[in-house]
């Protein structure tokens, strides 16, 4: 598709050797999570979707098999059949979860490749994330033949090309972060206009050379389609001072003709410590809409007027500890 890119947008995935787009599709949407975003997004709308982000620009798609049950791979799979196979020199992240009744061992994460591997139609992944860790004790997960034993192993098998891990707390990341056994990190929630938990955690995993995929820079909607039209934060209700915070960017984003999904997009993207930001999508022209805002004009004085307006620590989803 002819829709200019921004400078910089195919970047190094940190030091895994792959190449990816500033921005990934996220996969959460395509297979319709209305208990989450409250609505539905049909299968063939769906598929139709993975079928407009695998003709470009954008080469990095990410995905879970706990995605909708596994409904979002099953998606991607069809898409990729249509497509006749996964486009040269783009990238398929996927990641294991739980099992409904919450077993989440070693056996359970190779159970949950070899369901993600069937759903999409293919036979190993470019890159596969420890999903939620917090779902589980940090010992648990790294005792020998434990859940990050099992996702080594799988790279060592080569079903798996490189590992990163996905969640929230960022005093949990950190840990794992420091384990040294991962290459990819995805914090979610945590580095946006208002919340900043995650910057402290994104120059560790610089430090450590794990690469940083940063999701949900618009906090569940509120700042792509601002305050008026949405009150909650990460999917839940937001403080009057991050809902006060979000109006007067929306005033700023104004004056100057910026959107407020653009700036919100462009925090994360012109960040030079992140090498990819997740942004979901639910129907094809999305796509355009989004790297359209990835390239619009923002002025510096833009981002100078917003840098105070991010919220003071105790409004984060994870304050820093005394």
């Amino acid at each position: 598709m002819n829709v200019s890119v921004p400078q910089n947008w195919l970047r190094p995935l940190g030091d895994t050797g792959l190449t990816v787009s500033a921005v990934c599709a996220g996969g959460s949407l395509i297979g319709s999570m209305p208990e989450t975003f409250g609505y539905e997004v049909p299968r063939e709308q769906g598929i139709a979707t993975v079928r407009r982000v695998l003709t470009g620009p954008i080469t990095f798609l990410d995905t879970s098999n706990g995605y909708s049950a596994g409904e979002s791979e099953r998606r991607i799979g069809a898409a990729l059949s249509a497509a006749g196979g996964l486009p040269t020199d783009f990238v398929l992240a996927t990641k294991v979860d739980p099992s409904p009744d919450g077993d989440f061992s070693g056996d359970r994460v190779r159970a949950s490749l070899e369901e993600s591997l069937e759903h999409l139609g293919l036979s190993r992944v470019q890159l596969l994330y420890l999903h939620d860790p917090e779902r589980m004790e940090f010992d648990y997960a790294m005792a020998p033949g434990g859940p990050v034993d099992a996702l080594v192993e799988l790279r060592r098998q080569g079903l798996a090309e490189h590992i990163g891990v996905a969640g929230g707390p960022v005093p949990l990341l950190r840990r794992y972060v420091e384990t040294g056994v991962f290459e990819v990190l995805i914090t979610h929630n945590r580095w946006t206009l208002v919340d900043r938990s995650a910057g402290g955690l994104i120059d560790l995993a610089g430090q450590h050379g794990v690469a940083v995929v940063n999701a949900a820079v618009f906090g569940g909607g509120v700042l792509a389609r601002g305050a008026g039209a949405l009150k909650k934060y990460a999917y839940r209700q937001a403080p009057p001072e991050i809902v006060e915070r979000i109006q007067r960017m929306e005033q700023i984003c104004a004056r100057f003709d910026v959107p407020l999904a653009a700036a919100a997009l462009q925090f994360s993207v012109r960040d030079p410590r992140i090498a990819a930001t997740i942004v979901g999508f639910s129907r094809p022209e999305r796509v355009d809409e989004t790297v359209r805002s990835a390239a619009w004009p923002v002025p510096e004085e833009v981002w100078e007027e917003l840098e105070p307006l991010a919220a003071p620590p105790e409004f984060w989803l994870d304050p820093p500890r005394p």
